[in-house]
């Protein structure tokens, strides 16, 4: 019989937001700024910036963009606002280093704004990323502190600068879908930016990634693959303060703060930003579906990324496998041979007429949190009941894949919960 530990009434649960993010599963990351143009520069110098003048993207094609996040069905997109190395892509009022200082459209440019245009144009929600960990044109180094004397401004300065540019990206472009910092920051108390003000000011409605105010946390690697188990909850206090430690990547059944997984990771293996004749790392088509069972079949979304190249553009060979991983996966999952929901210790899904299946996907009910523990799957084979696979988390989302086998039926039976499991989806491909 199944173990259940507790009514549920007060076990962890996702806000509303947090349990929409997680049905989008998938989203593009776009790393597209200086260290596009720099050939291989290393911001940590403090010194030879790149100039302004190097970046003229002069076949921009922000809708191009959108074809890439929605052949692999993205449902959400983050562009590099402004990376570790300091240049804005949008016309900041803050200081000198931007589009509005390079020859690109005149100085007129906005990177940002078409890409969040493009974005609503395609029914993609919009996200963006600022570093306020580092910012090499200002000599600031994480967790963002001044790092080299003799820079630009002092600590209260940068601190100005983060508020203001963050005021401008958060107030200009509309309501954002998620906002990504890249590791922490220093503190409010310790003279840093008043993120969490400008946040519910300004973009209440957001995702965010890591910072005191995450709603979703890094899963501790840049390979974009999750562990198995992997809880949406977590429970180390210093650790979800900003969402940022390694140790997060596991979650916690027992945690008291829904802080579900993300998995970022390049399509070009080990590089984030388009470096020319590096067509040969676009990561193979059986790679990236493993990366998808590990990350959205763990329980995660997946943060694929795309590097336009110096036209603007997501390079051919890029776009040409981003297309067959969104076909393959349609191919996969788009049309289950059976599937049901229910409630309890055991739900079973009888098939119409036996078939042969070998992929079980499971979905928990989270807006009633995530109370399975520990499950099998088994198949109903030749009249008898054969167990298929088994596992621990459920969460969101589950995927077993299992051996080739023809079954009249499948059932999920749970061996152990925090409270009667809610299953949202039973399907068998």
């Amino acid at each position: 019989m199944a173990q259940y530990e507790s009514s549920g009434v007060n076990l962890p649960r996702p806000t509303p937001l947090q349990a929409a993010w997680q049905d989008m599963e998938v989203g593009l990351f776009v790393h597209f700024n200086m260290f596009t143009y720099s050939d291989y520069w290393n911001w940590r110098s403090f010194k030879d910036y790149p100039a302004p003048a190097l970046f003229r993207p002069d076949r921009l094609d922000t809708d191009q963009w959108m074809e890439a996040a929605a052949a692999i069905g993205a449902k959400y997109a983050v562009l590099t606002a402004k990376h570790c190395c300091g240049f804005c892509l949008w016309p900041t009022e803050a200081y000198d280093y931007g589009v509005r200082q390079s020859p690109w459209r005149g100085g007129q440019g906005d990177v940002v704004g078409d890409f969040v245009a493009s974005c609503r144009r395609h029914g993609i929600k919009p996200g963006l990323y600022y570093s306020t960990s580092a910012n090499a044109f200002l000599k600031v180094d994480n967790p963002g502190v001044i790092a080299a004397p003799g820079g630009p401004v002092d600590q209260a300065g940068y601190t100005r600068i983060c508020e203001q540019q963050l005021r401008e990206l958060w107030s200009r472009y509309g309501e954002l879908g998620e906002i990504w910092f890249d590791g922490s920051a220093v503190a409010v108390e310790k003279g840093g930016p008043d993120v969490g003000a400008l946040l519910n000011e300004l973009q209440p409605n957001a995702s965010v990634f890591q910072s005191p105010h995450a709603t979703i946390r890094w899963i501790g690697n840049e390979d974009g693959v999750a562990p198995d188990p992997c809880w949406s909850t977590v429970g180390d206090p210093a650790a979800v303060k900003d969402g940022v430690s390694a140790n997060l990547g596991l979650g916690d059944p027992d945690g008291a703060a829904w802080l579900p997984g993300e998995c970022d990771v390049p399509i070009r293996k080990g590089e984030w930003g388009w470096q020319p004749n590096q067509d040969h790392l676009v990561l193979g088509l059986d790679h990236l579906m493993d990366l998808y069972y590990r990350s959205v079949g763990h329980n995660c979304n997946l943060l694929l990324n795309s590097n336009p190249d110096r036209d603007g553009l997501i390079p051919q060979a890029d776009m040409q496998r981003y297309k067959e991983f969104g076909a393959e996966i349609r191919r996969r999952f788009a049309r289950p041979v059976a599937e049901t929901c229910g409630r309890g210790q055991v739900v079973e899904l009888p098939l119409r007429t036996p078939a042969r299946i070998d992929h079980v996907v499971a979905m928990e009910d989270i807006t009633q949190s995530a109370r399975v523990r520990e499950y099998v799957i088994e198949g109903l084979a030749d009249g008898a009941w054969r167990e298929l696979a088994r596992g621990t988390s459920i969460g969101h989302k589950k995927i077993d894949r299992v051996a080739p086998v023809d079954v009249a039926a499948v059932r999920l039976r749970c061996t152990r919960s925090a409270a009667e499991p809610i299953i949202r989806q039973l399907a068998v491909y």
